[in-house]
């Protein structure tokens, strides 16, 4: 396998990209005059450098040369901690957090639950989440279950309020302010505002 190949591949292994438009990444590097493939694979391999997860909302942030292992919001003692939202990925809670009508912490599932899935358990960080419910416990009073509006998302939601229906927190569901079908990550901050507000319980 050439070079163009096995780039080609990997790029097509990415969210939301064919083979097509893997293909259309790799030609567009090679296109580029000067320096381009040298700067992408530097910014690629400081990923491992500069990047670090979360050790509560498991969200990837930029440490900027601190030591901390809690994120900004984390580590922000003036959010509500008594609200902890739920998403699956972490351009999920960018999404929310832009629109501004937010102020609890997070925490980022790593993924959605498929419809028939055999091991559930294995397709979201579910054991983090546990620890950071027994961490939050005394002053935990609701999780809001921010899925994305489809079948996936909806089977997430029920298996989470399955496994925590007898704790004494409220758990909610974001209002239909989101059409169904509709992600996240797409929608406007208007949009998410209203789905937040008319939360159901």
């Amino acid at each position: 396998m050439n070079s163009i190949d096995k780039l080609t591949e990997m790029f097509a292994k990415f969210p939301g990209i064919g083979p097509r438009q893997a293909k259309r990444f790799v030609y567009y590097i090679l296109s580029r005059n000067g320096n381009y493939p040298e700067d992408l694979i530097r910014a690629i391999q400081n990923l491992n450098v500069e990047i670090v997860q979360c050790g509560e909302c498991q969200r990837f942030f930029a440490k900027d040369g601190g030591t901390s292992k809690l994120c900004p919001i984390c580590s922000d003692d003036t959010r509500d901690g008594s609200m902890l939202m739920l998403v699956p990925r972490d351009i999920d809670m960018e999404s929310i957090e832009k629109s501004g009508g937010y102020n609890g912490y997070y925490f980022i599932l790593g993924g959605v639950i498929p419809i028939l899935e055999k091991e559930p358990e294995k397709r979201i960080r579910i054991n983090d989440l546990q620890n950071l419910i027994n961490k939050k416990k005394l002053e935990l009073k609701e999780i809001i279950l921010a899925m994305n509006a489809n079948l996936d998302g909806e089977n997430t939601a029920e298996f989470i309020k399955e496994k925590f229906k007898n704790d004494s927190f409220i758990l909610s569901t974001l209002g239909r302010g989101l059409s169904t079908g509709a992600e996240l990550e797409y929608a406007d901050p208007e949009t998410l505002k209203h789905a937040l507000l008319h939360r159901t319980k």
